[in-house]
């Protein structure tokens, strides 16, 4: 078994500034939910080349690996 498959994303909330890129680019890991933050959308494994993408753009450095 690969050892990323238990890796999981994670926002820093106090750091984001919610530019949303990270929403906007990986939909289908980031999401902003009702509260007006954003969130981690619950996957089973979790893509990694988008979440280092989303990693390495973030301009908070606000993302990063559980």
């Amino acid at each position: 078994m690969n050892e990323n498959n238990n890796k999981r994303p994670s926002v820093d909330l106090s750091q984001c500034n919610l530019c949303l890129a990270c929403v906007e680019v990986y939909p289908q890991v980031f999401r902003l939910n009702e509260a007006g933050f954003v969130e981690i959308i619950e996957q089973s494994e979790y893509p990694e080349d988008e979440v280092e993408d989303a990693i390495k753009y973030c301009p908070e450095d606000c993302i990063l690996w559980e």
